[in-house]
C-alpha cells in the first residue's frame, strides 16, 4: 500500500552491488534470454578492448557443462595492485565497484569500444559465482566471488614467466534469471562473428562444452579470425545475392 507521506525515512540507500541485485533491470535491460546473454557480452567486450588497444589477439569463449560460461583472453591481465581510493586490489575494485574501470581516463586505453552499458560488477552481481584468474607479472592471481561478494583475499602463485592475460568463469543466479540460465549458441555465436569481422586480425575461439546438450562426445568449436575485417564482412552478408561491383571499396583510417 502506498503512503500519503514522502519523506527522508523513504529513501533507501543501498551499498555496494546490492541495487544492481535489487532493480538487475536497471543496468541490464531484462532478467530474461536478453538479459542472460548481455552478461556473456559484457566479459568479451573487455577482452575486445584490449584488442583494440592491441594487447590481445586471441580471445576464448567457452559454454561449461554446469551452465557457467568462461572467458579468457591474453592481454595485459585486469591489474592486481592495491587501489588507492579502495585499499583493495584493483582486481576485486573492478569487480565489486560500479563504474570502477580502466576507461574513465588515465591513459589505460586510448581506445575503446566504449563502456558497454555496466561493466563487469554487475556480471559479478548477478552470477551465483564467479572465478577470475589473472595472468601478468610472472605470477597468476586468482580471486573467487558469491553474488557480487568477495570470498577470502586474492591468491597469488608462481606462474609462468612471460604469460599475461585474464580469465572470467561465471554462473548466472537462477534466482534473478528465472526465465531462462541456458545460453543460446546460435545467439552468441552470431555476436562474436560479428565482433571478430569488426576487430581485423583477432582471433574468437567459442567452444560448446555442454556435451549432454549436444548429445555428443565432443564439444563444438567454432574459430573466428578475419584478417580483411568489414571488407570480408560485406562479402558474407553478399554471399547469396548478386554483386553490383566485383571489388569492395574499403577504406582503413
Amino acid at each position: 500500500m502506498t503512503t500519503t507521506n514522502y519523506g527522508a525515512d523513504q529513501i533507501q540507500v543501498l551499498e555496494g552491488l546490492e541495487p544492481v541485485r535489487k532493480r538487475p533491470g536497471m543496468y541490464i535491460g531484462s532478467t530474461g534470454p536478453r538479459g542472460l546473454h548481455h552478461l556473456v557480452y559484457e566479459v568479451v567486450d573487455n577482452s575486445v578492448d584490449e584488442a583494440l588497444a592491441g594487447f590481445c589477439s586471441e580471445v576464448n569463449i567457452f559454454l561449461n557443462e554446469d551452465g557457467s560460461v568462461t572467458v579468457r583472453d591474453d592481454g595485459r591481465g585486469i591489474p592486481t595492485d592495491v587501489h588507492a581510493a579502495t585499499g583493495k586490489s584493483a582486481l576485486e575494485t573492478v569487480m565489486t565497484v560500479l563504474h570502477a574501470g580502466g576507461k574513465f581516463g588515465g591513459g589505460g586505453y586510448k581506445v575503446s569500444g566504449g563502456l558497454h552499458g555496466v561493466g563487469i560488477s554487475v556480471v559479478n552481481a548477478l552470477s551465483t559465482h564467479v572465478e577470475v584468474k589473472v595472468w601478468r607479472d610472472g605470477k597468476e592471481h586468482t580471486q573467487l566471488f558469491e553474488r557480487g561478494i568477495a570470498q577470502g583475499t586474492l591468491d597469488i602463485q608462481p606462474g609462468e614467466k612471460q604469460k599475461t592475460g585474464t580469465q572470467v568463469t561465471f554462473l548466472p543466479d537462477n534466482t534473478i534469471f528465472t526465465v531462462q540460465t541456458e545460453f543460446e549458441y546460435k545467439v552468441l555465436s552470431s555476436r562474436f562473428r560479428e565482433l571478430a569481422y569488426l576487430n581485423a586480425g583477432v582471433k574468437m575461439i567459442f567452444t560448446d562444452r555442454r556435451l549432454t546438450l549436444l548429445g555428443t562426445g565432443e564439444p563444438h568449436v567454432e574459430t573466428y579470425f578475419y584478417e580483411g575485417g568489414i571488407r570480408e564482412y560485406v562479402d558474407y552478408m553478399n554471399r547469396d545475392k548478386t554483386q553490383l561491383h566485383d571489388e569492395i571499396i574499403y577504406v582503413n583510417g
